[in-house]
């Protein structure tokens, strides 16, 4: 028993020392080298702009992301644990790229790269028209309009790419008048002397399907004095104040309302453009007819698609600040129609009361007539957004051709 138990205790030292017995322990494991995947994947033909590019070390960090579009670097960002670059935005349709991305694993170094194109739409969409254009000089409640030559079905994807921008801020939304046609109002009117910028990063924004956009656009325009007229109809006067001081209180004739068509409509209606002279035509009558006019004014500043001017009409002074009698439009005085001609500009207000006859809210520019929580809801999103200052630069060239306005009609 002892013998056995001495042999025991023998074999258990033996065992646990670590004698010079010439046993080398296992051995040290290898370091791996990094593991990257890229997508879009090397030679793809079709890669979707809307998807970007990534690019993820599955083993290992990421040291260095390199995409080139033309010789020109393409922005991206890396997260915090340096294992996933994403590209900024989306991609430009049929073009081609090339990406190189150096990975490290323990000490071990790889360097992986991908060449892909991007598809050839069937159809690209972007600007037709669009108002304010670049340099012009505005009102305080101007809109901002976008005409696109293509129906857009995927509004939420066009919409997130366009900003507006201005020096003050400002809260507005975006309201979906057609497929075509998307309009920005501000929540309350710009505030005076400040420039705004428009962005739309278009390139490779899919507005339907195999449709998208090849380019981005700006637009800078800026907002002058603070022009706002209120004219009451029951009055018969006419206030205007520029930059919150009393310029002139007139007298003035509004329509004589003995037909709805003659009835000037109440509302906050936006100026949309001068013409000196202007023709006026009775809407609906033709000449020889009872009540055809063709008349020739002079200093007329539209504030409406269906024909209602602010102009000179020295054949009414007489009724000018006592009774209506226009086919709709405001007759003022002379002298005073030649300044308020000089004063204005596209985007003043013109404030109406005093009828029962109520402007259209897509009446000429009279956006301001819908209420904001109903404008609101125009929005793609279902909201508004900020025109903070201060978001990224996108380089590009706006369309600058304005909509051609309704045909002038009443007097």
């Amino acid at each position: 028993m002892r013998l056995i138990g001495l042999a025991s205790t023998a074999a258990l030292v033996a065992a646990c020392s670590g004698g010079g017995g010439g046993g080398t322990g296992p051995e040290k494991e290898q370091a791996k080298a990094p593991v990257v995947a890229i997508s879009p994947a090397d030679g793809s033909g079709k890669a979707k702009p809307e998807q970007g590019i990534t690019v993820q070390a599955t083993l290992g960090e990421l040291t260095t992301v390199k995409v080139q579009l033309g010789g020109k670097d393409v922005p991206g960002t890396l997260s915090a644990d340096k294992k996933l670059w994403k590209s900024a935005g989306n991609l430009k349709p049929n073009a081609s790229y090339a990406v190189e991305a150096v990975a490290e694993n323990d000490g071990q170094t790889s360097t992986t790269t991908s060449s892909f194109k991007t598809l050839k739409p069937a159809a690209s969409f972007g600007l037709e028209a669009n108002i304010p254009w670049t340099g012009q000089t505005v009102g305080v409640g101007m809109p901002i309009v976008l005409h696109f030559d293509q129906p857009v079905k995927d509004k939420k994807a066009v919409e997130s790419a366009l900003t507006v921008e201005s020096e003050k801020p400002n809260t507005g939304a975006w309201y979906w008048y057609t497929d075509k046609q998307v309009i920005f109002r501000a929540k309350k009117y710009w505030e005076a002397y400040q420039d705004i910028k428009v962005t739309g990063r278009f390139a490779g924004v899919k507005a339907a399907k195999g449709v998208y956009g090849m380019k981005d656009f700006t637009i800078k325009f800026k907002v002058g004095s603070s022009n706002i007229s209120t004219i009451n109809t029951r009055t018969h006067r006419m206030v205007v104040k520029v930059d919150g001081k009393k310029k002139y209180d007139v007298g003035i004739s509004a329509g004589k309302a003995t037909e709805r068509k003659y009835t000037t409509t109440s509302g906050t209606h936006v100026t949309m453009e001068k013409e000196n002279p202007a023709i006026m035509i009775s809407p609906g009558i033709e000449k020889g007819e009872p009540g055809y006019y063709r008349e020739v004014v002079p200093h007329a500043v539209r504030i409406s698609y269906s024909g209602e001017y602010v102009h000179s009409a020295p054949w009414s002074v007489g009724s000018q600040g006592r009774a209506n009698v226009s086919h709709g439009c405001v007759n003022a005085p002379p002298a005073f129609a030649q300044w308020y001609y000089n004063q204005s500009k596209w985007g003043d207000i013109v404030d109406v009361t005093g009828t029962d006859r109520e402007l259209e809210f897509d009446n000429g520019y009279g956006y301001w007539q819908k209420p904001w929580k109903d404008w609101v809801t125009g929005s793609a999103f279902d909201q508004a957004v900020s025109t903070a200052p201060g978001q990224a630069e996108t380089p590009g060239n706006a369309a600058s051709t304005p909509p051609t306005p309704a045909e002038s009609t009443t007097p």
